[in-house]
């Protein structure tokens, strides 16, 4: 597709030039000689390239106000600056708005046709990463065949076509962002923004800004993750920790859909549906004061609940498979061959769920073992501190030996159970035992069977 330039100058002379000039080297050209007709050329449709002069028909700064309009549309688009009135105050504030370039009247031709050449190659730059990240946006796959993931996926088929707000509740790495990004992509507004505020990462004392905005005393507009996310999604990541301060703000968001910048005196309108996430139970923190009741019954009205990978083994040589093929590929290697039936990555108790497993995978390729018993080595030592195993073998050696056995037995049976989601003829046959004596077995030693 051929990249189209806006032209703005009310010379016509000069806007022949540059429009001569920009057909010359292969761009379409639209051009505008005042400032109505250039703010309806941009609302008609957006130019890929900019050239703007500053002094039209309606002031000094025509050019800096509709180069704040653009960017307020499409912050990615490359905007010149043309004047035949040049001084550095003027320069400054063009930049400050977001200007790419800026260059004075009369103008060199080469030098105008490279600022040009640059700006395009940004605007291509751009648009790759923008599709490498698209790519990346949806390369994860919500993997697992536990009841608990299973129902996950259909409870987001079911909340993706409304545009009811959820609540997503688990432990950190346990996929609250992903479960977001599925529902976003399943969406009406799935060709729009999808925005994260990570209230764990923001100093508290400027979540009031990177929420709302502000409009600063030069003029210009910091746009907040609210209005980044306009007619998309906005996760509000680990929500447990939006200062008390704000809560009420986000309140009134909700129940008007409007808000208004830090120093701005008129009401934005947005059209935002917000997803949040919480590693906190949101109820105990409503007890302790620390959280709105009023917030979280408006923050809750779709509720999705993910369990640790500990109480959901079964997914785990499904994740292993998974990460393993989709980490070799990254790194150009062979398929790591890793056992999913070892006993560390069993019996460990993921406590940064599947983010810490992933990123046990990765160290394996990093290190690419070339055997089996190397990759094994690489696993117990990433996992020995914390596994089950260890804290087994600590408790056992202090206890009489019937009493050790029927622990590593009650222990060892309730992790097999897991690892076959509570299947009772799968977990049977992988440990020996006929399906009645399980049943035997697993009465007597007070474990409760699970579906």
């Amino acid at each position: 597709m051929a990249i189209e330039i806006l032209i703005v100058d009310d010379n016509a002379d000069i806007r022949n030039i540059l429009k001569e000039l920009i057909l010359d080297a292969g761009y379409k050209t639209r051009v505008a000689a005042n400032y109505n007709q250039a703010l309806a050329e941009i609302d008609k449709k957006m130019p890929d390239v900019a050239i703007l002069d500053v002094k039209l028909d309606k002031g000094d700064n025509d050019g800096i106000e509709l180069l704040s309009h653009i960017k307020s549309k499409n912050s990615d688009v490359p905007v010149i600056i043309i004047t035949g009135h040049a001084n550095v105050e003027l320069a400054v504030s063009a930049l400050k708005h977001g200007a790419f370039e800026f260059i004075e009247k009369p103008f060199d031709k080469t030098r105008l046709l490279n600022f040009v050449k640059r700006a395009v190659e940004n605007l291509n730059l751009k648009s790759q990463n923008k599709e490498y990240e698209t790519k990346l946006f949806y390369s994860y796959d919500l993997v697992g065949d536990s009841k608990n993931i299973s129902s996950i996926r259909d409870q987001i088929e079911k909340i993706s076509i409304t545009e009811s707000r959820v609540l997503i509740n688990g432990p950190s790495g346990s996929g609250k962002e992903l479960i977001a990004r599925k529902i976003h992509k399943r969406s009406k507004r799935n060709n729009k923004p999808f925005v994260i505020l990570n209230g764990a990462l923001l100093d508290s004392n400027k979540y009031e800004l990177e929420l709302f905005g502000e409009e600063k005393d030069n003029g210009s507009i910091s746009y907040g993750a609210l209005e980044k996310a306009n007619e998309g999604t906005l996760l509000i990541d680990q929500v447990s920790e939006i200062p008390l301060a704000i809560q009420s703000k986000i309140l009134r968001v909700l129940t008007d859909q409007k808000f208004k910048r830090l120093n701005g005196s008129g009401d934005i309108n947005v059209d935002v549906r917000i997803i949040c996430s919480s590693s906190k139970d949101l109820k105990e923190e409503i007890k302790i004061g620390n959280f709105r009741e009023d917030l979280y019954h408006r923050l809750n009205v779709f509720e999705i609940n993910v369990k640790p990978l500990n109480e959901r083994i079964s997914d785990i040589p499904l994740l292993i498979n998974y990460f393993s093929s989709l980490i070799s590929e990254s790194y150009n290697i062979g398929k790591l061959d890793i056992d999913s039936d070892n006993s560390y990555i069993l019996n460990h108790n993921w406590k940064g769920n599947v983010r810490e497993l992933r990123n046990l995978i990765e160290r394996i390729a990093i290190l690419q073992p070339d055997t089996k018993d190397k990759v094994s080595n690489i696993v117990k030592e990433s996992l020995k501190n914390d596994s089950y195993i260890e804290k087994v073998n600590e408790n056992t050696l202090s206890v009489p030996l019937k009493e050790a056995r029927e622990k590593f037995e009650k222990e060892y049976l309730t992790m097999q159970l897991k690892k076959f989601n509570g299947n009772i003829s799968k977990t049977a046959n992988f440990v020996g035992m006929e399906r009645s004596a399980l049943h035997r077995k697993l009465k007597g030693l007070g474990i409760k069977e699970f579906n």
